[in-house]
């Protein structure tokens, strides 16, 4: 069996429950730095905790916005980056606009990652677009890819895992074959094990979201253990 080396240095370790306790934050905040992750994925209300608290380690806070549903108003998006940036996060995970590619308004997705995405990078901050795969067509996945290839974003990122249907080897292959090599791929919904984060990142996924982390980290180990 292939190994995936140093699979945690691909995985956000993520926490986005409803009733996320500060002590949840802690503890992932702990693991990030015990095993190497890339970063923490957590909720809003948490980055100037987290930040604070991975201050003296190369992990990164995420966080995200416009989530899980993506409807929010433009204005709502850019007020959620501005507070998440000004608190510390590097990295800003944002659901589009569903509602709006559903009615094929293209336009408005346009408008939306225009008015974003220079203010994020502007900010030397990175932005991952999620577009909720499990609930598009090939050839809505095929158009987001166009979309947000061209605008220059850094990552296109398959769920939120709040829909019935998370990460998929389909989808990420799909999004590999459209992007321009320059946007990398977050996977993230429903990655329990290591043979499905291995799979996803040999498919062409740059980043794993998951809270399974450590079972996927140790799951290597005990990979490693018994290939021949």
């Amino acid at each position: 069996m292939t190994i995936v080396s140093n699979i945690a240095s691909y995985i956000d370790h993520t926490i986005l429950k409803q009733d996320c306790k500060l002590s949840d934050l802690q503890r992932v905040c702990e693991e990030a730095r015990q095993y190497g992750f890339a970063a923490v994925c957590i909720p809003p209300y948490f980055v100037g905790e987290a930040k604070e608290m991975l201050s003296d380690s190369e992990v990164r806070v995420a966080t995200v916005i416009g989530f899980p549903f993506g409807y929010s108003a433009v204005e709502g998006k850019i007020s959620e980056i501005v507070l998440a940036m000004d608190e510390g996060a590097e990295e800003l995970d944002m659901v589009i606009n569903l509602i709006a590619l559903k009615n094929s308004d293209w336009h408005f997705l346009h408008h939306e990652i225009g008015e974003i995405l220079p203010m994020v990078h502007r900010r030397q901050k990175k932005i991952k677009i999620i577009i909720e795969s499990g609930l598009l067509t090939d050839s809505e996945i095929i158009q987001c890819c166009k979309l947000y290839g061209s605008a220059g974003v850094d990552f296109l990122k398959t769920s939120t895992g709040y829909a019935e249907k998370g990460a998929s080897l389909e989808a990420v292959r799909l999004m590999r074959a459209n992007l321009p090599d320059s946007i990398r791929i977050k996977a993230s919904g429903g990655i329990r094990t290591y043979a499905f984060a291995k799979e996803l990142i040999e498919a062409g996924a740059s980043r794993i979201g998951c809270s399974a982390s450590v079972s996927i980290v140790m799951g290597t180990h005990v990979s490693e253990k018994t290939s021949y």
